[in-house]
């Protein structure tokens, strides 16, 4: 059960896309002409990269877990510095640009790569040369800053260590020259003393000093990190937008997605009837015939016009039907009526009336439709007398309104003039004599009625007959238009026969349609002599 469900959704969906291929291809095409275009227009930008290295200072090279979250961190915040204020303006001054520096933030990427002290500076613009340009300054003006922001933190220590190294180196150069002064012959041997003593003192002092002051260059050098230049940028020679076969690859997705949507969006908001089995599941009542969608000869029946067409044998396969539906009680009075006057009705009662009468029965086809009637321009005869004489006139004779017509053993009674009440007349006794009356004159009586929805002339009529044929249109009979008409039908006790299924679309028919063709292929194999075979027997027609 679930395997034929899935089967049955399966053709559903594929008859549905496969209907409305020509919109997903129109707008698929339409999308992708548009992408085209635009990105054929649009000013080309090129991207130039750079990769730049974090030198981490000796002190933190180390390969524990910490350290390595240490420096994934570093490349993470030095990531973030070179997109600050003070880089980008150091770049704009650099290279005279004429930009503020939002703009130049906006074409600017930076990037730190994942598990390595690597970071990629990626900049955009219309001018390669330019692109290229500004992305090794950016590295170089940061690599600057980022050397002086490091050495901020020593300048202190060493310039007190410089001040004191100068004075120092002062005192032992005036000493030194003091005591060269001295004359050898006549100096006191304790100031000499003294003063070599001072001087030894003070050159240890310096000693001392020069050693602190190289500890601290070389506690910077153990504790700072540098940026280097890995990879420099060069001018790129494609463009990395617009990317022209992508946008409109995409955009012909996109398209294409979008139709799809719409279509299934249509799909399940549209409540008209589409198929045989729905029809049958939701009115629980048997399609008795199918009938394609046909041109007309001056809106003349096609089963008169082209006997041996695929459409007269849908019509055939509608009599035999028929005629199965009778074998328990015989039908001689056949109403047909629809929802909504645009399903067709009149001409599936003026086809059938031929096909029955081509069967050699003696067929009648009256227009009961006393408001919009039809018949009479379907078959091209006269509605000077008809069906509202019967009524305006007690002496009026039934011959008197039969007319003959084209086809042997059919003859039809047309509406006549237009009466103010037809309801009335319709559902009055003097209409269940005329009925009673045509029935001795024919084989068969088949009565063309109003639509059930529009005015309440066919729910009147039908309990007068032996069976009403209901007419539907796939696509345009709405499901509620179809259940209230059944539901008005079996209210006052008409014999439902079945459902013709009018103007099926074979070209963009809905998913179930798709063995329509078969059913109208297998239709051939009713031949001439079926065609002249008794009505009266089910297993001859």
């Amino acid at each position: 059960m679930e395997t034929t469900s899935f089967s049955e959704d399966f053709r559903r969906y594929t008859g549905l896309i496969w209907q409305w291929a020509w919109l997903l291809a129109l707008v698929t095409v339409l999308a992708g002409a548009a992408a085209f275009l635009i990105s054929q227009r649009a000013t080309p930008v090129y991207e130039a990269s750079t990769t730049v290295l974090i030198n981490q200072a000796p002190a933190t090279r180390s390969t524990d877990y910490s350290a390595i979250v240490a420096s994934e961190r570093q490349a993470q915040t030095y990531a973030q510095l070179m997109t600050k204020q003070p880089v980008l303006e150091g770049v704009i001054e650099r290279l005279g640009l004429d930009i503020p520096v939002n703009e130049l933030k906006d074409v600017l990427e930076v990037q730190p790569l994942r598990d390595t002290t690597l970071i990629e500076v990626s900049v955009e613009d219309p001018d390669p040369v330019l692109a290229a340009s500004i992305a090794n300054e950016i590295v170089n003006e940061f690599a600057e800053q980022i050397q002086e922001l490091e050495s901020s933190r020593y300048n202190a220590s060493k310039q007190s260590l410089a001040d004191q190294l100068q004075q120092m180196d002062q005192q032992i150069s005036e000493t030194s020259q003091t005591l060269s002064d001295l004359d050898e012959a006549v100096a006191d041997p304790a100031e000499r003393a003294r003063l070599e003593e001072t001087l030894t003192r003070y050159r240890e002092t310096y000693a001392y000093l020069l050693q602190s002051y190289e500890q601290v260059r070389l506690a910077e050098a153990q504790s700072t990190s540098t940026v280097m230049q890995a990879e420099p940028a060069v001018p790129p020679t494609n463009p990395v937008r617009p990317r022209v076969l992508m946008n409109t690859l995409l955009a012909a997705a996109v398209g294409l997605f979008a139709a799809l949507g719409i279509v299934f969006l249509k799909e399940a908001l549209d409540d008209t009837l589409r198929s045989p089995d729905e029809v049958s599941a939701e009115l629980d009542l048997p399609v008795l015939g199918l009938v394609a969608r046909h041109e007309t000869n001056g809106g003349k029946p096609v089963t008169m016009e082209e006997p041996r067409s695929l459409v007269s044998e849908a019509f055939r396969s509608l009599r035999t039907n028929l005629q199965f539906a009778s074998v328990d009680s015989q039908i001689r009075t056949v109403l047909i009526t629809s929802p909504s006057p645009s399903d067709g009705k009149t001409v599936v009662a003026a086809n059938l009336a031929v096909i029955m009468a081509q069967s050699g029965r003696e067929v009648i086809l009256l227009d009961a439709d006393l408001r919009r009637p039809r018949v009479h321009k379907v078959l091209n005869t006269s509605n000077r007398r008809g069906v509202s004489g019967f009524f305006m006139d007690e002496n009026f004779q039934i011959d008197g309104a039969l007319k003959q017509t084209d086809m042997d053993h059919l003859k039809v009674i047309t509406s006549g003039e237009t009466p103010p009440n037809p309801a009335e007349l319709l559902g009055s006794g003097r209409m269940s004599a005329v009925l009673d009356q045509l029935q001795s004159l024919s084989d068969l009586v088949i009565i063309d009625s109003p639509p059930v929805m529009a005015v309440t002339d066919a729910v009147v009529l039908a309990p007068r007959v032996d069976g009403v044929l209901l007419v539907l249109k796939p696509g345009e009979t709405h499901m509620a238009a179809a259940r209230q008409s059944v539901e008005q039908l079996r209210r006052v006790g008409a014999n439902i026969l079945g459902v013709v299924l009018n103007e099926v679309d074979l070209q963009r028919s809905r998913y179930n349609y798709y063995y329509y063709r078969g059913y109208y292929q297998a239709s051939k194999k009713y031949t001439e002599a079926d065609q002249d075979a008794s009505p009266n027997s089910p297993e001859e027609a």
